[in-house]
């Protein structure tokens, strides 16, 4: 009973404050005007289909060790729990190890609640290094999946928040992206790619309920991991002429064929 009042109160508080802040999702300086490719953690990943410099690429904690060995060194974009930064459990100590001496142009902590200085001198210890660097605290990130998702999540617990694979999705539709493909992001797997541990993973129902939510919404989210098109329904990324053609289906379903006329997504031009 007294656990239910806590988890009340919290709930109160945290949608009150959310209401008077009214924060803006993080948001990029230049926003996405192409595909943008969202890297998991999970044990399996694929490079999609017609990968190239068209795309903007987002990496999750120690997904970068993904992408190096596919040949990109630099993410346009990564996303850190603010866990990883000074933790000392498995995952923490295995995502700094695989990130020392990487580097990443837009930096996101989350949740990073220890003031500047200390995060910065806490990512030179293990030699990452960033072209810009940005904190995101509950808020916005609650704003993410509010403005994209249509869904008020107030984060009481794991299971009633998304992971930040998903923050990760949602950050790319919310800045301009005109397709996003996710691989690395399972939300039936268990462990880690940079690890052998087998960790479980956290926020699996919710994940599977918000990319349903995106399809439900009609939103471009594509999967270029076969497994996961299968388990959840994703539509899976098979190129940019076969996405063209998905794209293109609905609206020329709903209007009469006009001589010449021709609708290209900017992305998949």
């Amino acid at each position: 009973m007294a656990a239910n009042l806590t988890e009340l109160k919290r709930h109160v508080y945290r949608s009150v404050k959310y209401w008077l802040c009214r924060p803006k999702p993080p948001t990029l300086a230049e926003p996405f005007s192409g595909p943008v490719l969202v890297v998991g953690s999970a044990p399996v990943s694929h490079k999609p289909a017609d990968f190239d410099e068209t795309f903007k690429v987002i990496t999750i904690n120690g997904s970068q060790v993904v992408t190096k060995a596919w040949g990109i060194k630099v993410p346009d974009v990564t996303f850190v729990q603010f866990n990883q930064i000074e933790g000392t459990n498995t995952n923490a100590v295995e995502v700094r190890r695989v990130l020392n001496g990487e580097r990443t142009k837009k930096l996101y902590i989350l949740l990073w609640r220890k003031g500047r200085e200390r995060l910065e001198n806490g990512l030179t210890a293990f030699n990452y290094q960033y072209d810009d660097l940005e904190l995101v605290d509950r808020y916005k990130r609650m704003a993410l999946l509010d403005q994209i998702g249509g869904v008020k999540c107030s984060e009481l617990g794991a299971d009633d928040k998304c992971s930040n694979g998903i923050n990760a999705v949602l950050f790319a539709l919310y800045n301009g992206a005109t397709a996003v493909i996710i691989t690395g992001i399972n939300p039936a797997s268990g462990g880690h790619i940079y690890n052998q541990e087998n960790l479980a993973r956290l926020h699996i129902q919710k994940d599977r309920e918000i990319l349903l939510r995106l399809m439900e919404k009609g939103y471009p989210v594509f999967t270029a991991d076969p497994t996961v098109s299968e388990s959840i329904g994703l539509p899976l990324w098979q190129g940019k002429a076969s996405a063209r053609r998905e794209a293109q289906a609905p609206a020329n379903a709903a209007r009469p064929a006009a001589k010449g006329a021709t609708h290209l997504t900017p992305s998949l031009r």
